[in-house]
């Protein structure tokens, strides 16, 4: 049944920033209706992700804003564009930035995850559909973010980037399976491999690299080893897998000669979670020279470089990136029947709730490294 919203702007909250680096003012804002092969969306719960610290920064060049961000959030179809066959209003539905379109090159030679809409979204600041924008305060643009933009109480979002869920699961969890914990899932399962038996060496102990650990786990590694400056991490980092924690500020060597010393030649897959490029090299050379293979999570500011000898390559290691933890979308709802089965536990991420008008004192937290997960709450004032 179509909601009596549907077709009409919606006048919302919403958390804008108008310059990089500046804090986030919550206001009201106009969302315009759903186009063709749209979805408008009323979010409930949103969380705080590292990677909207990254681009709230500016660290991708700064061209967006005034923006609003948000990727990780969850919440019920308010409305839908024409063309849109399989989601309606009332869905209980996870927005995602990977995307699965079923229509362009990528999506049906199928070599991977990357669908030609998140392509586009991922660097973008307008809607796939026309390239213009969905939000306005007054008349003025605003910004999108990864086609997601759940920092506003309702969105629009290509239907490809939208997965309709369990409507008995709880929104205020799920919300996570948007970006962090299925990435980290996905990295280990799908980029890393692992096996029972395997060793995993994870930089950088954060939800991401938690979720890998815990995946990990899951696919029944044998050594998870856990590398952090914070020694807070050590005990935390129990609870998810993590069989040995490292901190390189304690070592007399470099860390990618421990590794490599403790396992006998290096772990078998490796994996960095933090979004530094000498990281990334340690990661690199921690995995065993011959079948290791080392999957990058972390987003580095856009000028970095990863320099490196091809020998390091010669005789079989390899290196991939792993958006979304090369996932598709279509796993999300897949990963929150494991959710509603008992196969993991999202709670243990959230260390925080908070209501949405506290975005700016979350993000505060977030930089502070005092949090894993901070739920923002959209119905809490």
């Amino acid at each position: 049944m179509a909601s009596s919203t549907e077709a009409q702007v919606i006048t919302c909250k919403a958390g804008v920033v108008w310059e990089a680096g500046q804090p986030i003012t919550i206001q009201q804002i106009q969302v315009a209706p759903p186009q063709s092969k749209e979805v408008r969306i009323k979010i409930t719960h949103t969380s705080l992700c590292h990677t909207d610290i990254y681009f709230w920064k500016g660290k991708d060049g700064g061209a967006w804003f005034p923006r609003i961000l948000g990727h990780e959030g969850a919440g019920i179809v308010e409305g839908v564009g024409s063309e849109v066959t399989e989601l309606k209003a009332g869905d209980h539905v996870i927005p995602t930035y990977m995307a699965e379109c079923k229509e362009c090159e990528l999506c049906h030679r199928g070599k991977n995850n990357i669908c030609q809409v998140f392509r586009f979204n991922f660097m973008s600041g307008v809607a796939y559909t026309d390239q213009k924008c969905r939000f306005s305060v007054n008349g003025k643009p605003i910004y999108h973010f990864f086609g997601l933009s759940t920092f506003s109480e309702y969105t629009v979002v290509h239907a490809s980037c939208v997965s309709k869920v369990n409507p008995e699961s709880p929104l205020d969890k799920i919300c996570l399976l948007g970006c962090g914990v299925s990435a980290g899932f996905g990295a280990a399962w799908n980029a890393g491999k692992v096996k029972p038996g395997d060793s995993v060496a994870i930089f950088g102990l954060g939800t991401i690299g938690l979720a890998v650990a815990e995946g990990a786990r899951i696919a029944g590694a044998s050594r998870i080893l856990g590398i952090d400056i914070d020694p807070r991490k050590e005990e935390i980092s129990k609870r998810f897998g993590v069989t040995e924690f490292l901190n390189p500020s304690d070592l007399d060597k470099p860390i990618q000669e421990v590794i490599t010393e403790m396992t006998e030649g290096g772990v078998d897959s490796s994996y960095e979670c933090v979004g530094r490029v000498e990281l990334m090299l340690c990661a690199l050379q921690c995995s065993h020279p011959v079948w290791g293979k080392t999957v990058i999570l972390g987003l580095d500011e856009i000028d970095k470089k990863m320099c490196f000898s091809p020998l390091e390559l010669h005789d079989g290691r390899k290196l991939k990136l792993a958006p979304f933890g090369c996932l598709k979308i279509s796993d999300v709802p897949k990963l929150v029947d494991k959710y509603m089965n008992n196969e993991f536990d999202l709670d243990k991420y959230i260390t925080q709730r908070m209501a949405f008008s506290d975005i700016n004192a979350a993000l505060e937290i977030l930089l502070a490294g005092k949090c894993l997960r901070c739920v923002l709450y959209m119905d809490h004032d």
